[in-house]
């Protein structure tokens, strides 16, 4: 059965499939809608206690619903400055050090670190013998993106590419799985020095935005770069704001720079998390 699903990856139209998901994601019609969402609910266990709309009839969209928004509090944000939080709620699926230019993606297999940032070695570069970590989000989770700590962007790429699924089984079987599919590079200067944040896009995943330019993907044209860093007024982001969302879920991977944040000993593979909560502590906080 594994062998035919990830032959099915390989085969699938991913593109035309996500398209024609997202459409219906985004249909507005209130019975299909209605039964979609209340369906989903029940198949994934999703907790609408914690949303501020905890009725599914609420949402306009099934995308609506998907993006939902927790009431406040739900997840307290760690509080210490130095503190370095997750970015999300889901799944660590990897995490360690960045070493010759090779991430983690899963047991006995890696990946480019300038590849998955889009090619360009003066990006990577800043990351080289640094650490970092991935977040999976399952599709019972909250699929909103926070910043793990306060930060300046300073450019964003769009970089396109394959909608493989994203799971276990795709990331022990499938070579260089996040720099080949679709996804949003944004980068940062921060508290913790150098920061990159990717947002992975996947198969049937109908978007990815961001708060400063919208929908990021699906985009109607090849790769692009956006440079924010002499943007006027700067985009500035506090540790917990929302920097992104999935419109349908996927993967999170957070880079820093070499020696800036001492991880926890929880920080291992397959660790549950939350939003907000501490990861690690940034070693000599900077300034920007």
């Amino acid at each position: 059965m594994k062998s035919l699903f990830i032959i099915f990856q390989y085969l699938a139209p991913q593109h035309l499939l996500s398209r024609l998901v997202g459409k219906l994601a985004n249909a507005n019609t209130v019975w299909l809608k209605n039964t979609c969402i209340r369906k989903f609910i029940k198949r994934y266990g999703v907790n609408m206690e914690e949303a501020i709309h905890a009725n599914p009839d609420d949402y306009t969209t099934f995308n609506n619903f998907f993006t939902r928004a927790l009431k406040p509090g739900t997840r307290p944000i760690a509080e210490p400055m130095d503190a370095m939080v997750s970015p999300a709620d889901g799944v660590i699926s990897a995490s360690g050090d960045i070493s010759a230019d090779r991430l983690i993606q899963a047991k006995d297999k890696t990946f480019s670190l300038t590849a998955l940032l889009g090619g360009d070695d003066q990006d990577a570069e800043a990351f080289l013998d640094g650490s970092f970590f991935t977040v999976y989000l399952s599709p019972k989770d909250y699929h909103r993106v926070h910043m793990p700590c306060s930060a300046q962007l300073k450019k964003m790429l769009y970089v396109p590419g394959k909608l493989f699924s994203v799971n276990q089984t795709t990331s022990e079987n499938i070579p260089d799985l996040f720099a080949r599919n679709e996804r949003a590079v944004c980068l940062f200067d921060s508290d913790a020095g150098p920061l990159a944040i990717v947002l992975v896009g996947a198969m049937i995943v109908a978007g990815i935005e961001t708060p400063w330019a919208g929908q990021v993907a699906p985009a109607n044209h090849g790769a692009s770069t956006s440079d924010y860093l002499h943007q006027q007024p700067a985009i500035q982001l506090g540790k917990g704001e929302e920097m992104g969302r999935f419109k349908l879920g996927s993967t999170v991977i957070v880079l820093v720079g070499p020696g800036a944040v001492l991880w926890q000993d929880e920080l291992q593979e397959n660790s549950v998390v939350r939003m907000g909560e501490a990861l690690g502590t940034i070693t000599e906080p900077v300034t920007y």
